[in-house]
């Protein structure tokens, strides 16, 4: 499984971005989609995670009412609405998919992008 994350950039608080995960090889056996964010010096964290089918969403709570997960299975792409920024949310931000395990265990997903630099100036 390959994946490419894409869409970082600067805006200032309060503004948007759509990152956009692209997929390919092997996704079948992926049940899950995910976006994780770190910042220099501090653990990498769970952003939000979508389901295969997509009827299920889960997001950590500093971004729920403010992000949104979503994904076109005949793309294998997978989106990061965001909306709201604020400087908190300047990271790296990774997708990632998942096989197996627990939504927001970053351990059991073996399968990560690149990541995409977002930076909210304030």
């Amino acid at each position: 499984v390959q994946l490419q994350a894409s869409g970082g950039g600067l805006v200032h608080t309060g503004g948007s971005l759509r990152l956009s995960c692209a997929s390919s090889g092997g996704m079948f056996s992926i049940n899950v989609m995910a976006w994780f964010r770190q910042v220099p010096g501090k653990e990498r964290e769970f952003v939000a995670a979508i389901s295969w089918s997509g009827n299920r969403e889960d997001y950590a709570e500093s971004v729920k009412g403010r992000f949104t997960i979503s994904r076109d299975n005949a793309e294998n792409t997978v989106y990061l609405q965001m909306n709201s920024l604020k400087p908190e949310d300047t990271a790296v931000y990774y997708c990632a998919a998942l096989q197996s395990g627990t939504w927001r265990n970053i351990a059991d997903y073996k399968n990560w992008g690149k990541g995409t630099l977002v930076t909210v100036s304030s």
